[in-house]
């Protein structure tokens, strides 16, 4: 029988330890606040923006929305980082990518303080994943795949790990953090040969391709562990992920479901992010 990984479960449990560090921290007279940046009226943003609060609400952390136009220029948007940088009031920043085409994506990461990047875009940030150092933080996404696995006692320690896909933000931040974890990892990707025979070798899969359902029964076999990234609105209504998932269920050992798995965790992670980004500004006092 497949052990369903459910999101809700590992949320919960962050948010107790959550709610006790915010209480200590407003002892201290320190209110954690989140600042979000957004540019234009995306529906997947909006609907991000409001589980963020959301969930920052739950933990007792402020938000400070940053809405801007589509066609805000690139200068307005660096002043705008420019003041959350200076301001000790803000502890973390959310900026929503990607960005429209007229802004380079490189430059306005570059603004960013790596100490105020919760969600791990800037390039200091990612020099903290991949040397195994506190600066800044990881993507969440990826943290949120290692969290479930702890949280359900897996752990990847000299196990094989395979991860299809191999962007910045999921596949080799997280590739990078199951090594630190002791973990044979094998990345792959659109060019793998044979992808379903790598992908059936790992003991541990984490699947970012960021194609809905297109990882099927045959990438798998039995006692297998399948952490699903990918989220997906299907044109018939109803979301899922890069998994299908009918076929893994009763196949592999265990799995996260769409919805309800790594995103419900991604959310918890980022508000963690910026409580311990408040900590640590305010241990530099």
């Amino acid at each position: 029988m497949t052990q369903i990984l459910k999101g809700k479960d590992v949320a919960d449990a962050m948010m107790e330890g959550m709610k006790r560090d915010t209480e200590a921290l407003k002892s201290r007279g320190i209110v954690p606040a989140l600042g979000i940046i957004r540019l234009g009226e995306r529906e997947d943003d909006i609907s991000y923006e409001k589980g963020a609060k959301k969930r920052c609400d739950a933990a007792g952390v402020a938000v400070k929305n940053y809405v801007l136009p589509a066609d805000t220029s690139q200068e307005a948007l660096l002043e705008v980082i420019r003041g959350i940088n200076g301001d000790p009031r803000i502890h973390g920043v959310l900026l929503f990518r990607p960005l429209p085409g007229h802004i380079n994506d490189r430059i306005v990461r570059g603004s960013l303080l790596p100490a105020k990047d919760i969600d791990g875009i800037t390039d200091g940030s990612l020099a903290g994943v991949f040397t195994g150092t506190s600066q800044g933080f990881p993507p969440c996404t990826a943290e949120a795949c290692m969290e479930i696995l702890a949280h359900y006692g897996i752990d990847p320690g000299g196990k094989r790990v395979t991860v299809v896909g191999r962007s910045l933000v999921i596949g080799r931040p997280v590739a990078m953090m199951l090594m630190h974890k002791n973990a044979t990892v094998t990345i792959c990707h659109t060019k793998t040969r044979d992808l379903p025979a790598v992908v059936r070798e790992g003991d541990i899969v984490i699947v970012a391709a960021g194609k809905p359902e297109s990882i099927g029964r045959e990438y798998f076999r039995e006692g297998q562990v399948v952490i699903d990234v990918g989220i997906h609105v299907k044109a018939e209504g109803g979301m899922c992920g890069d998994v299908k998932f009918a076929e893994a269920e009763g196949l592999v050992a265990a799995i996260t479901p769409v919805p309800g798995g790594v995103g419900t965790v991604t959310t918890g992670v980022s508000v963690r992010h910026v409580i311990e980004a408040a900590k640590a500004a305010a241990d530099e006092l």
